[in-house]
């Protein structure tokens, strides 16, 4: 099983946007694909699911491994996507916490997930580099970044890979597969403007050649508790996240091929 985190130094830049849409197009791929919602707001649980804070999820699996991940699972209208809320357990974690205090009930909640036959598992994280966030980065094999195009925080972008490159100390084999620039406004010269300053920033494999465009069918999707790219007019944007699938599947294979 392939696992991906979604993860950003700060919240409000799409991350929930990509991880659900993400899961979706490699979901309709044909992969088997498991939405892990690993931030204490349960961004993903109330976007695809209302009742999703009265049920059991990835927190309360950390809190205890024992806890049966087929009781955790809530299923989708496509036969290959399932989703895990943040459950019942999540505020616990909103104090942060230190680095590796639940990395091996993380792992084990991995383990379990790929014995379940799952072959792609997309977690949304909290925002920020502590907690258990930063067991998740440790425990997965690649991590995406998603960054508003807007110039302020373009800025701060470099020191968020990094302190993710640093995080291969712990976990070596974390691929660092890029930031994905999200809400991007085709009239807003501004807006191009920090898509084109990251892309002069970082070196040319850092960042993603896919952008998410702003759309008001993002809204529209999350207030009917359906991926964007199920809405009727969401053709151009389910193939936004095809290419963002195809883009990421390109590179874990570079990967898995130079090591």
């Amino acid at each position: 099983m392939i696992t991906i985190a979604v993860s950003s130094q700060k919240g409000g830049v799409g991350k929930t946007t990509v991880s659900i849409n993400l899961a979706h197009a490699f979901a309709r791929s044909g992969k088997r694909t498991l939405l892990v919602d690993a931030d204490p707001q349960g961004s993903v649980g109330l976007s695809l699911t209302r009742q999703s804070r009265t049920l059991n999820g990835f927190y309360d699996a950390i809190a205890d491994p024992n806890f049966p991940l087929e009781q955790l699972i809530v299923p989708t209208r496509l036969d290959t996507l399932a989703l895990v809320p943040a459950g019942q357990c999540s505020d616990y974690e909103l104090g942060g916490g230190a680095m590796g205090v639940s990395l091996h009930r993380v792992r084990t909640f991995f383990r379990m997930a790929a014995a379940q036959g799952h072959e792609v598992c997309i977690i949304d994280t909290a925002a920020g580099l502590f907690g258990v966030t930063a067991d998740v980065l440790s425990a997965c094999d690649a991590v995406l970044v998603p960054q508003q195009a807007e110039p302020l925080g373009v800025r701060s972008v470099p020191k968020m890979l990094e302190a993710l490159t640093r995080m291969r100390v712990v976990n070596p084999r974390l691929n660092v597969l890029g930031v994905v620039m999200t809400m991007v406004q085709n009239r807003l010269a501004e807006s191009l403007e920090a898509v084109q300053a990251l892309r002069n920033l970082l070196p040319q494999n850092m960042v993603m050649r896919t952008v998410v465009p702003r759309d008001d069918l993002f809204v529209r999707a999350s207030a009917k508790g359906l991926p964007v790219g199920v809405m009727e007019e969401g053709a151009g944007v389910l193939a936004v996240f095809d290419n963002l699938r195809l883009e990421t599947e390109n590179k874990l294979n570079v990967d898995t091929a130079r090591s």
